[in-house]
């Protein structure tokens, strides 16, 4: 999958710092992490060229540069430098941090942040997200997966991370990209300079830089990945995600409302001459001036659900109001509303685990682009996953030549956070559907 320049430097420029502040809790078992140090030989993965799999010489099916590629290509290596930076002490001394470069607070997303216990020989924190903060500590598997025999289910077994199927991946990914309940993007935080976490896993993972080739020896292996399944994936577990973090106690929040991080930031943040609100946008019992509850990725589900199980979606619809009623109520009624909507994400996470076939995957990128069109995305937020949703699809199909128009309107329409215009992303929406 390639994406166009102008479209990199636009996903660069939204994610800010967020596109550093990555490292896989999920990955995170017993086993020691031994360092980058432990995989950057040129005998290892520290080769400066790739090696073509089956070259004379060699014995391996990988490219062996991986080191390489992720030191000089990959931002998640300079994420414990970031913060060295201007901005990062800034936000530090507003929080009351002294360093850092030394708090748990930054180095949990920042860095492979695990406890000395685990710490090998050759760690160090400075490398930041690296091999071992996605693959898993590598003590066990480090000598055994080199060897002509190994199998991917024996580095499994000894503890590798399973990357390459959709929900791991999603899993991994969120744990930073979102949040958990040991860390997160807290509303303080974010009032203290950090960047607004934006993410979407399918578009994320195209723009990292690959360290991998899907060839025949990485199908037999690992499988095909299939890109609409992972977008449907990260959609699943971000709103899982969400909805787990409204049932633990930063969900229970300060007073009578949970974490403020967890509403919609631009139902508050836009210009006072900038009127959003519409009954349409809102639906049936949110009123005006209420503050709402992020659902950006359970209308991205909708649109899912009106092409797989149209029969779902009439209950997704009304859970979805009935949370965010309940956020404008009480603790109580968040946490019946949200354990309602994780009950009915349980039965579909079949969804991630399927193979798209190329006319179902057209019916949902329609079915994404008629809520836009319908006025349902009524915030930034959601404006935001219409338009990464639109583009990882359009990917998918293979057929970027011909839409390439059609997305631009809807990339244009979004380039702007302060600026952002419901009703004229709606347009465009309607502009772009005859072209889908």
């Amino acid at each position: 999958m390639k994406y166009t320049a102008s479209i990199v430097r636009q996903l660069l420029l939204w994610a800010g710092l967020v596109c550093v502040a990555t490292a896989g809790e999920v990955a995170r078992t017993d086993y020691k992490h031994l360092g980058v140090a432990s995989c950057a030989s040129s005998a290892c993965h520290g080769k400066v060229a790739a090696v073509t799999a089956g070259a004379a010489g060699t014995r391996s099916n990988v490219a062996l540069n991986e080191h390489k590629r992720w030191l000089s290509e990959d931002r998640h290596s300079q994420a414990y430098l970031v913060l060295d930076g201007a901005q990062s002490k800034q936000i530090a001394a507003k929080l009351g941090i002294p360093n850092p470069m030394a708090s748990p607070l930054c180095l949990n997303c920042h860095a492979d942040n695990v406890p000395a216990a685990q710490r090998g020989p050759k760690f160090q924190i400075r490398d930041g997200v690296s091999c071992e903060a996605c693959h898993g500590g590598a003590e066990k598997w480090i000598d055994s997966h080199a060897t002509p025999a190994a199998t991917h289910q024996a580095n499994l077994a000894r503890g590798m991370y399973r990357t390459e199927l959709p929900r791991p991946n999603a899993e991994l990914c969120l744990s930073c990209h979102l949040g958990t309940r040991d860390k997160f993007a807290t509303h303080a935080i974010m009032g203290a300079g950090h960047p607004r976490l934006s993410f979407e896993l399918e578009t994320f993972v195209a723009l990292q830089p690959a360290h991998h080739v899907v060839d025949k020896d990485y199908i037999a292996r690992k499988g095909n990945p299939d890109g609409t399944a992972l977008w449907v994936a990260g959609q699943l577990e971000a709103a899982r995600r969400t909805l787990q973090l409204l049932q633990s106690p930063m969900g229970r929040g300060s007073g009578m409302f949970p974490e403020l991080a967890l509403y919609d930031c631009h139902g508050c943040h836009h210009p006072m001459s900038n009127m959003r609100w519409t009954r349409q946008r809102a639906g049936d019992g949110i009123q005006p001036g209420t503050l709402r509850l992020q659902t950006q990725n359970l209308l991205m589900l909708q649109a899912v659900a009106e092409v797989l199980e149209p029969a779902a979606v009439p209950e997704l619809v009304a859970a979805r109001q009935g949370l965010i009623r309940a956020g404008q109520a009480d603790v109580g009624s968040v946490m019946a509303a949200s354990n309602r909507l994780l009950e009915w994400l349980k039965t579909k996470d079949a969804w991630s685990q399927r193979k798209y076939a190329a006319d179902d995957i057209g019916k949902v990128r329609r079915s994404v682009l008629a809520l836009a069109a319908a006025d349902r995305s009524f915030d930034y937020l959601a404006a935001e996953q219409v338009v990464f949703g639109v583009q990882s699809l359009t990917y998918a199909l293979n057929d970027m030549k011909l839409r390439k128009g059609a997305l631009d309107l809807l990339f244009d329409a979004v380039k702007s956070e302060s600026g952002f215009d419901a009703g004229r992303f709606s347009a465009a929406a309607k502009a772009a559907q005859p072209r889908f």
